[in-house]
């Protein structure tokens, strides 16, 4: 059984993932900063036509066996910002650690594959 790579901090990780989107010339931002060393991650993709997705960790291990996060879907298809908000909200009941980054993307979902 091999081990898995070490995993990035959380705020390595968010600066990285900023910087890597502006470099493809979408605008980014963090809403919420949670925790650097292990922090959960949910990014908001804003697709500028009043419709967001967000996603964040899946069931199970949010790193896989590349060392890379893992992301699901927290909504079944984009929706407004007030639910967006609502379940963002939500999140950060159960963890004030979590970061939440927003994407401006009008066509995909910021280079991230959900699950």
């Amino acid at each position: 059984m091999s081990a898995l790579p070490p995993r990035l901090k959380s705020v390595i990780w968010v600066q990285a993932f900023l910087r890597r989107c502006s470099g493809q010339g979408l605008y980014g931002a963090v809403l919420h900063k949670g925790a650097e060393e292990a922090g959960s991650i949910f990014v908001v993709i804003n697709h500028l036509d009043g419709t967001y997705e967000l996603l964040g960790p899946p069931p199970g291990p949010a790193i896989d066996e590349n060392g890379d996060r893992r992301f699901a879907r927290e909504t079944s298809a984009p929706c407004d910002w007030p639910e967006a908000r609502r379940k963002i909200d939500q999140k950060r009941k159960h963890d004030p650690d979590i970061w939440v980054v927003e994407i401006e993307d009008r066509t995909s979902l910021a280079g991230l594959t959900p699950e």
